[in-house]
């Protein structure tokens, strides 16, 4: 009798087993906003705050050292991951407030096609309510968070938005919480509440962009027994030009206090995560939208928040563009392993779809990365291209280790920059003039890598 109790627990421990394996892959894919490729010392071991948790996802998973943002600022980076295409091709490219339309299919309503219960916590960036870009119409089951860049710079909000019976409505607060808290609760509630079933958590956390606030336990893990910041004498920022960021009197504090709570919230969704016994059949990304920026006090010089490379957020050198991409998935994803493949978000919905067995769009730039994702030869792209028109209009080809960047303000020629970021990783050689063939090919590249027949954001001919 006992012999046969064993066998029959054996066999139900391996019937579960089996039917975990079956069961479609989870996917939490994580954003932090303006985190640069230099802010995590899993990338830069020397940076001023430790991310040991965010670290983590290096240790267990694989570290990519050469993944791309979708654009060098915020709206038009999610819209190439949402709609996996770039920035030649993409309908919004710069931040303009202007919906996705209708017929802007997204990696989300791809999946939530696909049997998957599908939640967004945070910034959408791609339309308000009431819009053709309203977050319900683009697949998204859940979500809460704010919907637009500009009122995503406040964390102390009286306003966030949320899906309520399969809409999106405003919801009133009382300026006193943390939105990044209210947030992450959110996403945790989540997980939890969806983890029977195949689940899609986007989860593009507003921290550590301006404006450079957090709670004052986090705030006090950067300052001395008397209130003093530990990261020495702080210059206070004053409100100016900018009017919309408030006041703060230790910004480097802030900041770093705003990172820390970033790697907590990481904490946090791994620690649920494996607390479920969803551990080995969830995908964990973790990436950032754009370079780091220098606004409302913010300091990429004094935190090296860019590493090794050249340029912020509005730049398209690559401290620009160039972000971390961290991805775990245990027994899938080798453990503490680093590759150079050279890919973009316009690769996530592709990536995302064959790992699911979710059918992918037509008409895409975007091409599958999983081969890169389980240890394996990736085909790689032909080359990666990146617009910006905000003050001057710039242009970005990468093809291997060779970077392009063409530069024009209004009224003057074009300005050519060559680079080969192998030996040159933080462009600081312009070899134009040695490699007129090379600019020639490069150029032609960018020449065929480009629409404006549904381009709404340029003011003037380029040409």
């Amino acid at each position: 009798m006992i012999k046969q109790l064993a066998g029959l627990l054996l066999l139900l421990s391996a019937s579960s087993a089996m039917a975990q394996q079956q069961k479609p892959p989870n996917i939490i894919f994580i954003i932090a906003d303006d985190l640069g490729y230099g802010n995590l010392t899993s990338y830069n071991p020397t940076h001023k705050v430790p991310t040991p948790n965010i670290d983590r996802l290096a240790k267990e998973g694989t570290k990519f050292t050469r993944f791309y943002s979708g654009s060098t600022v915020c709206a038009p980076s999610r819209c190439a991951l949402m709609t996996g295409k770039d920035m030649g091709h993409a309908y919004i490219r710069g931040n303009s407030r202007e919906p996705i339309r209708l017929q802007d299919t997204t990696l989300a309503t791809r999946l939530h096609n696909n049997g998957y219960a599908t939640g967004m916590f945070g910034k959408w960036g791609l339309g308000e309510e009431n819009t053709t870009g309203a977050p319900e119409l683009h697949g998204f089951d859940a979500f809460y968070g704010y919907l637009n860049q500009t009122h995503a710079h406040h964390y102390y909000t009286n306003r966030l938005f949320e899906i309520q019976n399969g809409k999106t409505v405003r919801v009133e607060l009382d300026s006193t919480q943390y939105s990044d808290e209210l947030i992450i609760q959110k996403a945790l509630t989540f997980i939890q509440d969806n983890k029977s079933k195949p689940f899609f958590l986007y989860l593009p956390l507003t921290i550590p962009h301006a404006e450079l606030h957090a709670p004052p336990a986090f705030m006090q893990r950067f300052q001395n027994a008397d209130g003093s910041s530990k990261l020495g004498p702080e210059k206070p920022f004053v409100s100016g030009a900018v009017a919309s960021y408030h006041p703060q009197p230790q910004p480097h504090a802030a900041f770093a206090a705003m990172i820390s709570k970033l790697d907590d919230d990481v904490a946090r969704v791994l620690a649920l995560v494996k607390s479920l016994g969803l551990d080995d059949n969830t995908y964990i990304f973790f990436t950032s939208d754009n370079g780091p920026h220098q606004e409302g006090g913010a300091d990429p010089e004094f935190f090296n928040s860019n590493g090794p490379l050249r340029g912020i957020k509005r730049d398209l050198y690559e401290g620009g563009i160039r972000v971390p991409l961290l991805v775990r998935a245990p027994g899938k994803v080798p453990a503490n392993a680093t590759r150079n493949d050279i890919w973009a978000f316009w690769d996530v919905l592709p990536t995302l779809c064959n790992l699911t067995n979710t059918p992918s769009p037509s008409g895409i730039n975007g091409i599958s990365f999983t081969n890169a994702l389980n240890g394996k030869k990736q085909a790689q792209h032909e080359h990666l291209y990146w617009q910006f028109n905000e003050k001057q209009y710039k242009e970005a080809v990468v093809q291997g280790d060779w970077k392009l960047v063409r530069l024009k303000k209004k009224g003057e020629p074009f300005v050519v920059e060559l680079y080969n970021l192998a030996k040159d990783i933080g462009e600081q050689h312009n070899i134009a003039s040695q490699q007129p063939e090379k600019v020639k090919e490069l150029n032609a590249l960018a020449a065929q890598s480009k629409t404006t027949s549904e381009l709404k954001v340029f003011d003037w001919d380029i040409e």
